[in-house]
């Protein structure tokens, strides 16, 4: 890993999952960690339901767009969360691998959407915390 551990996470569409786990990296990680997001088929524009989420915990994510997974984004990380896209990730030896198995918030209304919004808070901060335990 170099000085500052780089976080990648990739759903099908960069619309909910992945764009509230990255917002909760910046958030949390304060600039400590590089954050990167990605889609295997990405949407238009980020699920609004998920922007709504997320602004309750006082995270704007509303600039973000969806974007489309490289090969050069998984080879730049040190760390690759995958939510649903399967065997769409490219793989390569050295990079950290994780599936993390999460509901999808695409059509979901607000109050199905908070405890997915819940659970992905959880798992950044144990990652935060993994990633940063030498610091």
């Amino acid at each position: 890993m170099t000085d500052k551990p780089s976080v990648l996470f990739v759903c099908v569409h960069n619309a909910g999952r992945s764009q509230m786990a990255a917002g909760y990296l910046m958030h949390l990680g304060a600039g400590r960690v590089d954050v990167l997001s990605a889609g295997s088929q990405p949407a238009e524009r980020i699920n609004p339901v998920a922007v709504e989420a997320m602004h309750e915990e006082g995270i704007d994510i509303t600039a973000e767009q969806p974007k489309v997974l490289t090969p050069e984004a998984v080879q730049a990380s040190d760390v690759v969360i995958t939510m649903g896209c399967g065997d769409a990730c490219p793989f390569f030896p050295g990079t950290r691998y994780e599936d993390w198995q999460l509901d999808d918030p695409a059509g979901q209304d607000i109050e199905s959407v908070r405890p997915i919004r819940d659970e992905i808070r959880g798992r950044v901060e144990q990652l935060l915390a993994e990633l940063l335990q030498n610091e």
